[in-house]
């Protein structure tokens, strides 16, 4: 089933997709109240997510080098969840469900640097987003966000050598459940933190200023409300979220959010400053004027969108349900669903250093893990895009 675009934007117009059997679909087993990652109903095919291994690439013309084959960076990781790169190219995976923060290298073993203290993990609640500092060659600060008994919140670390320690706490107060509790976090063009947020299950705090539920805060690395928030005084960025997972932008700054939808819709959002996304008025394309429509719409079957990245002409969308890595083109193109069920479910997607794209898999939760399990996959834009389908 094809993602619709939003009429609202002129430059994903031409992405809007319809089917006979789009409308027929009217209720999926989605998560209403509860989880956003229901599994698929039927069980991957011998060959596809049951393997886990990369496929081999196209062979190349004779007048063209092939792209890099897909690595396995790491396997047998347990739900793993955030994913933030080092100035050395080397990179940080949380793992929700252990608390555990690692070291990977390729070619290398991971490497625990710490379980983090206080994490509550339950369901889709536990240690979530891991951002890295925009001047960690100088401080270096790591920052993580995760789930405690009464709260999510955001903890200020320092690494020093292998050894990751607690700093303080920048940000708390987020409301918690089992079930919509956000977690990614990401440094912006601009040096600042931004923290997606979930409703907690509460839909009503999406649309509370007061809240920090249902949105996306903008701080500065001490935790204060960053200059230049569209309310002095105040970290709400965005509001009427109701479960981002995925942040990210483009060279020319604009920034783009993957949330989850209810029964109906998922989306893809450009976020502006103050803008109003509708939850819980709106699920999809509301045609209201005081919300911001999204740039993309999916079925939840087909995505339940986790984490994005954005290269130069593509924002990239990792999808648990949909098991695959949908490709959103800048320019306004159609969608493209790719690795569908390949690796089974996809939690993340960043893009390295050296511009391969990094994906997380997520088969230990709510999935149909195979022997290799969780893994971490470096993949070259080129390899995705250019092998047949």
């Amino acid at each position: 089933m094809s993602p619709v675009a939003s009429p609202s934007s002129d430059a994903f117009r031409r992405a809007r997709t319809t089917t006979a059997g789009l409308l027929a679909v009217v209720v999926l087993a989605a998560c209403g109240a509860g989880p956003d990652e229901t599994p698929a109903p039927t069980p991957p095919a011998t060959g596809t997510a049951a393997t886990r291994e990369p496929t081999a690439a196209p062979t190349a013309s004779p007048s063209t080098a092939a792209p890099r084959e897909p690595e396995v960076v790491a396997t047998g990781l347990d739900v793993p969840w955030g994913l933030a790169f080092l100035p050395d190219g080397s990179a940080l995976v949380t793992e929700r469900r252990t608390a555990r923060v690692l070291h990977l290298v390729p070619g290398e073993e991971p490497r625990e640097l710490a379980t983090v203290a206080g994490v509550d993990a339950d369901d889709e609640s536990g240690l979530l987003g891991i951002a890295v500092s925009p001047g960690f060659a100088g401080n270096g600060r790591v920052f993580v966000y995760l789930t405690t008994a009464t709260d999510n919140r955001v903890l200020r670390m320092v690494l020093e050598g292998e050894e990751l320690r607690p700093d303080v706490v920048v940000l708390e107060g987020i409301p918690r459940e089992t079930y919509h509790s956000g977690g990614r976090i990401e440094f912006g063009p601009d040096g600042h933190l931004y923290v997606a947020t979930g409703d907690a299950a509460q839909p009503s705090t999406s649309q509370d200023p007061d809240s920090l539920g249902g949105k996306i805060l903008r701080v500065d690395e001490d935790g204060a409300p960053a200059p230049g928030n569209p309310q002095e005084g105040s970290p709400v960025w965005s509001l009427g979220h109701r479960n981002v997972q995925g942040l990210g932008w483009d060279a020319d700054g604009r920034m783009f959010a993957s949330e989850f939808g209810q029964d109906t819709w998922d989306e893809l959002n450009a976020v502006e400053p103050g803008a109003n996304y509708g939850w819980p008025q709106v699920e999809g394309d509301g045609g209201d004027a005081r919300f911001t429509d999204p740039l993309v719409t999916w079925r939840p079957a087909d995505a339940s969108p986790s984490g994005l990245a954005v290269t130069d002409d593509a924002v990239w969308v990792a999808a648990l349900r949909g098991e695959s890595l949908w490709r959103v083109p800048l320019d306004g193109g159609e969608p493209t669903r790719l690795l569908e069920g390949e690796y089974g479910r996809l939690r993340t997607v960043a893009v390295a250093p050296d511009g391969r794209l990094w994906i997380l898999t997520s088969n230990t939760f709510r999935g149909n893990p195979g022997p290799a399990d969780d893994q971490v996959l470096a993949v070259d834009e080129a390899w995705l895009t250019g092998r047949p389908r």
